[in-house]
């Protein structure tokens, strides 16, 4: 009995069909009822308890061995015969592709970029991890300073001076890195992510984007500075945004404003967006102090420029009216469904 075993185990290793007639046949053959393998399991009951013991088990892999070989040869002639009609039959339905979109940030950063080109900026890009100098003491920013507490920065390298490695919390850095490297006039945009250890919420997350601008020229002044944020606004938003500054302060910037818009969520209603005031803090700017000037070898007697920077996600919160700005981050399809028929 293991003779005819051997024999047939090695018929079947030995086995390919060439059409479904013949992977049939096989099946009678070894697994049918009236098959080998029901015959040998007649004969088994003939043997000896010694011999029993020792076919029993030998008998059990064979019938494994040869349903598993018959699965694995009619799924392989199954996905064959399955390719050979699909590439002739040309009237069966094609696989389904799902078409993309650009990310919400990525399209509102795109549109603010070209409506700043329009006024003759270019874009500067610089890294995310910053030392001190072009992350804080550059911009004027005091020893005292919060922003250089460790509970609003994320350091890398934290040893109380110039030393200090750390996320950058802005991309003022870039400004700083542009005019060291260059001679007036400036007029750049600077993109990028940055990083800031808040709370998340629907209002603030601990990364977002900004896009920060810079205008470095001779007898620049703040009449520039809101003419130009006037016609940001309006070609971004629509005629009829209402636009209000007021005062604030920023360490590199002096005099320094906030700008705001009337609420496009709720039409200055009030809303959570905009704290129920009817007003929404768009981004801040001025005019760069005489002290930042110098520190990157800039006569601030000659040259004068106005700065101004802008949280991309507050800015896409207003266009498309979205509440809450941790949708951007948590990859939610239907969420990014809604902006495949946008124009990438």
């Amino acid at each position: 009995m293991q003779s005819k075993i051997d024999l047939y185990t090695s018929e079947i290793q030995g086995f390919t069909p060439e059409n479904a007639d013949e992977l049939e046949r096989f099946r009678i053959k070894f697994l049918g009822t009236k098959g080998i393998i029901k015959d040998l399991f007649e004969e088994f009951k003939g043997v000896s308890a010694e011999e029993k013991r020792v076919l029993g088990k030998v008998l059990n892999q064979f019938k494994q061995f040869a349903e598993q070989r018959y699965s694995a040869l009619k799924e392989g002639f199954g996905s064959q015969e399955k390719d050979q009609q699909s590439s002739e039959d040309l009237t069966l339905p094609g696989s389904g592709m799902e078409i993309g979109g650009r990310h919400p940030l990525s399209l509102v950063r795109k549109e603010i970029l070209e409506i700043f080109k329009r006024l003759g900026f270019v874009v500067a890009e610089g890294p995310e991890i910053e030392d001190d100098w072009h992350n804080f003491s550059a911009l004027n920013f005091p020893e005292e300073h919060p922003a250089r507490d460790m509970q609003d920065t994320f350091f890398i390298k934290k040893n109380s001076g110039r030393d200090d490695i750390a996320l950058r919390t802005h991309t003022s850095s870039v400004q700083v890195r542009l005019m060291e490297q260059g001679k007036p006039p400036f007029r750049a945009l600077m993109p990028g992510r940055v990083y800031r250890n808040e709370a998340i919420s629907a209002r603030a997350h601990c990364f977002f984007h900004q896009i920060e601008g810079l205008y470095v020229d001779e007898k620049v002044s703040f009449a520039d500075l809101k003419q130009t944020l006037y016609y940001f606004v309006q070609e971004l938003y629509g005629e009829g945004t209402k636009v209000r500054f007021r005062p604030s302060f920023f360490p590199f910037t002096e005099p320094s404003a906030e700008m705001d818009i009337s609420c496009s969520i709720c039409k200055g209603e009030g809303c959570q967006m905009c704290k129920q005031s009817g007003w929404v803090e768009i981004l801040g700017c001025g005019m760069i102090d005489p002290n930042v000037l110098e520190n990157v070898g800039i006569d601030s007697k000659k040259y004068s420029g106005f700065a101004f920077g802008m949280g991309i996600e507050r800015i896409t919160n207003l266009k498309y009216q979205i509440k809450d700005l941790r949708l951007f981050s948590e990859n939610d399809i239907r969420f990014l469904k809604q902006f495949q028929s946008e124009i990438v």
